[in-house]
């Protein structure tokens, strides 16, 4: 078993939803008896440079967490939760953890498996709606697309859960492999537009689908796997009635593979629109 090690001094460097000892979305864990100081935390990220890092302390049964990325706090990460859950799995047992956000409450469940130490949160409530014309007109611009290259059968739509995604859905696997936009504009549309990431997407079958998530308002062009978006995208498609999750099911996506950072989410949902949805992978450890 891998050995997860995490300090508030010195931050375990972790790879969540790792396509076997591979890819991944690397994220800092910082675990200590307090939470750092808000500025102290916003250091730590910067300088370890992830996307986000989780910092965790003990609230009776409970967990007080908070994610900064590297230019700001971030109020619901899920590829750093499985990191954390990893974690605490390797330092506290397997389990169940309950975590307190800073906007809400969750849980992480760790338990090993052949691969190393798999982790399961469970989101916050979802929602979804429409994506305004206003803001797909940018977005179509911003990435040089048009209504043309987008694929129907999953139309533009504004999810959320935890934060809220843009979610464009592509007819063509190259297309979506050729995503570029310019960082500027990206993260100024982002802040304009209360955005986390930007979900390009391509449906292979309706349980596998390949994602790209723009994510320059965290300060890095994309990343390789987001176990937030992949639940926003969950409440999505149970609002659309996808085929086969109606009445609850699962489907897998497919991220990272254009960065050469394989990475596998795996989510389950109730069926239910607004309920909360089951995200999982598997955490590996990340030279030093």
């Amino acid at each position: 078993m891998t050995d997860f090690t995490a300090t508030a001094t010195n931050p375990g460097r972790i790879a969540a939803f790792a396509h076997e000892d591979q890819g991944g979305n690397p994220a800092g864990v910082a675990l200590g008896d307090a939470l750092p100081t808000p500025s102290e935390m916003q250091r730590i990220a910067a300088e370890l440079g992830y996307s986000e890092t989780a910092f965790a302390a003990p609230q009776g049964a409970r967990w007080t967490v908070r994610y900064y990325s590297p230019e700001d706090e971030v109020p619901f990460c899920g590829h750093a939760t499985v990191a954390l859950g990893a974690v605490l799995g390797e330092n506290c047992g397997a389990g169940e953890y309950q975590l307190d956000l800073a906007q809400t409450q969750i849980s992480v469940m760790a338990q090993p498996s052949e691969n190393g130490w798999q982790a399961t949160l469970q989101s916050p409530g979802t929602w979804s709606e429409p994506l305004a014309d206003t803001l797909l007109t940018d977005l179509l611009a911003l990435f040089g697309l048009s209504t043309a290259d987008l694929d129907p059968q999953l139309p533009p739509r504004l999810g959320f859960a935890g934060n809220r995604h843009a979610i464009l859905t592509l007819n063509s696997r190259a297309k979506l492999a050729q995503m570029a936009y310019d960082f500027d504009a990206g993260k100024a549309l982002m802040e304009r537009e209360n955005l986390i990431t930007i979900s390009l997407l391509y449906v292979e079958t309706p349980d596998l689908i390949h994602a790209r998530n723009a994510f320059a308002i965290g300060g890095v062009v994309e990343d390789p796997a987001t176990g937030a978006a992949a639940a926003a995208l969950a409440g999505a498609l149970v609002d659309l009635n996808w085929p086969g999750l109606e009445g609850g099911g699962s489907f897998t996506i497919r991220q990272g593979e254009d960065m050469g950072q394989p990475s596998l989410l795996h989510i389950e949902v109730t069926g239910k629109p607004g309920d909360s949805v089951r995200v999982s992978g598997t955490a590996r450890q990340i030279d030093q």
